[in-house]
């Protein structure tokens, strides 16, 4: 079977088209790195830290190609396409210098001589499948922490992000055998899940339980991070024009096409009509455009699939009663566009308040007090990230502290990721450890006891 992977701006461009191994492929794929783990890991701290410092380097001197990739792979406006490359360089020089962190603790015995002392050790092979959102960065976030503390990879990327991935791992440069990428679909994802001895997933929620199950019964560690449906709460007292900027941000920006996009609006009281007005307003500034051009914001969507899964939400939120206050219909360009869009009266039970949609939509909704906000924004099963806009830094802390979701960012749209920090989200919406930062290489090693006894200490 072949992968084949098309231009969203673009659809009769096709961007690459390889063949998929298949299971027996992908199993031969986890026994070739498997048997490249020895030489990876007896490179040590310095062999390591160097190789993956190498390829930063790499990545950073192919930053405009890689770019230009993104944008005509994923649509992915060339801006941001800049800002995933500039990401994507900066996490490989901060896990470059993770093989020289510490990697266990001593303790004193607790009677007589001897020591006691723990220390991680990498599982092996890690599975990576990975989305196509963030083509450069996600696998990125994913390989670089497994290949600091040891472990080789094999990446399994979304079929629609199949060149990104390649090109990655060609410009990584590392020895053979130790990040291997693995063009596919669900046979070749299912096959990489049962085999490989550590699992990370990013991807839809149904898949994400399929893996956890699959993983589970195996008594093999895994990570998976699903949907996201992500609200904002806006106060009375926020600064509703800076509010405005940047939902509309967190609405538009890349098509809505991130698990950290925004796409539920909670207006508090007297919140709700200045603010509809300034995120309409904001929104319709923020038109669908060819992703390639400087200015571009909203480009489009991913495939002509999900354009109408959109547009289909869409009209059924209008038929049961929803009004349109921005946007609402497909661009008239060549390409999967939808106009950044805002609905307002969308019924409690429609699915747009329920499930995640990934695209430039989302749905305005009124709250009496902060109070019947934090109930709407908990309730859902997918809180990846919540923004709360306020200038009463008290009451934005307190807010934060009531609500269920992984990440929350006050004054700031929903879309920020740091990456030296934990990404997860809460309930649904995440599952196993955390991502990024430190949290990461706790993940993709496994913590082992040692007890020392001087020889001939009795027992």
């Amino acid at each position: 079977m072949s992968i084949d992977s098309y231009n969203p701006a673009d659809p009769g461009d096709l961007v690459i088209r390889v063949e998929a191994p298949g299971a027996a492929g992908t199993a031969a794929a986890v026994e070739r790195a498997r048997a490249a783990g020895a030489g990876w890991l007896g490179l040590g701290a310095a062999g390591r830290s160097a190789a993956l410092g190498r390829a930063a380097a790499a990545l950073e001197a192919h930053a405009e190609e890689l770019a230009a990739l993104v944008v005509r792979e994923v649509g992915k406006p060339i801006a941001e396409a800049r800002g995933e490359v500039a990401r994507t360089v900066a996490i490989w020089r901060y896990y470059a210098q993770a093989p020289y962190a510490p990697v266990g603790e001593v303790h004193e015995p607790a009677a007589g001589q001897g020591l006691l002392m723990t220390r991680r050790r990498p599982y092996g092979v890690a599975g990576l499948i990975t989305p196509w959102n963030f083509p450069l960065a996600i696998p990125t976030w994913k390989a670089a922490p497994a290949l600091a503390v040891g472990n080789t990879v094999v990446l399994k990327p979304a079929p629609e992000a199949t060149a990104c991935a390649l090109r990655l791992a060609e410009l990584a440069g590392l020895p053979e055998g130790v990040l291997t990428v693995l063009p596919g679909g669900a046979e070749e994802g299912a096959a990489l899940v049962d085999a490989a001895d550590v699992v990370s997933f990013t991807g839809s929620t149904g898949v994400g339980r399929a893996v956890i199950a699959a993983t589970g019964a195996r008594g093999v560690p895994v990570q998976a991070e699903m949907g996201g449906l992500n609200a904002a709460l806006v106060l009375p007292d926020a600064d509703i024009e800076q509010a405005a900027a940047h939902l509309a941000s967190a609405v538009a920006g890349y098509a809505g096409q991130k698990c950290t996009a925004t796409s539920r609006v909670i207006a508090v009281g007297e919140a709700y009509r200045p603010l509809r007005e300034a995120l309409a307003k904001a929104l319709t500034a923020t038109a669908a455009a060819a992703p390639g051009e400087a200015d571009t914001v909203c480009g489009p969507v991913i495939s002509e699939a999900a354009l109408d899964r959109l547009t289909g939400a869409l009209d059924s939120a209008v038929a049961a009663g929803a009004t349109v206050v921005a946007g609402g219909a497909r661009a008239e360009r060549t390409g999967w566009y939808l106009e950044p869009t805002l609905l307002e009266d969308v019924p409690a039970d429609h699915p747009l308040l329920a499930e995640e949609f990934f695209g430039p939509l989302a749905v305005l909704v009124r709250a009496a007090d902060l109070d019947e906000a934090i109930a709407l924004a908990n309730a859902t099963r997918h809180s990846l990230a919540t923004s709360v806009h306020s200038r009463d830094l008290d009451t934005a802390l307190a807010a934060a502290d009531r609500l269920e979701a992984g990440m929350i960012r006050v004054n700031a749209p929903s879309s920020g990721v740091d990456f030296h920090l934990p990404f997860s989200g809460a309930k649904s919406a995440s599952y196993g450890s955390r991502e990024q930062g430190q949290a990461a290489l706790e993940f993709f090693t496994s913590s082992r006891t040692v007890t020392l006894l001087p020889a001939g200490t009795p027992r």
